[in-house]
């Protein structure tokens, strides 16, 4: 097999032998004109300042209020009273941690029935 592929390099070392590189089929010349005219139309575009303070203080303060909302969420969830037992339960029917079987029955007051129901679906 060595011998083989020592043939093939010869050849092609003889087809490159005649000083001239050889020349590569263009495929995406006509391309380069419709990409510079896409980019200088961008590039014209400005943006003002005043807009973009804008934007950022608007998802800046809806970023606040969902993460405000999740921790009351969170503080609710755990002031929801679960047995041990449920949460056992839980685990070993859905083959899940005990973090997930916790989230679940806390999500649904502690009703067993409800969470397994939930992890189903």
């Amino acid at each position: 097999m060595a011998a083989e592929g020592d043939v093939d390099l010869d050849l092609e070392a003889e087809e490159n032998c005649t000083g001239k590189p050889t020349e590569k089929p263009r495929k995406h010349d006509s391309g380069a004109a419709d990409l510079e005219k896409v980019t200088d139309y961008a590039e014209e575009k400005e943006i003002s300042s005043s807009n973009l303070e804008t934007a950022m203080s608007v998802i800046g303060d809806r970023r606040s209020r969902e993460q405000k909302a999740k921790q009351e969420r969170e503080k609710e969830l755990a002031k929801v009273t679960i047995k041990k037992e449920d949460v056992e339960l839980v685990m070993g029917e859905m083959e899940i941690s005990r973090a997930v079987a916790e989230r679940s029955l806390r999500e649904h007051m502690g009703n067993v029935v409800e969470a397994l129901i939930a992890l189903t679906n």
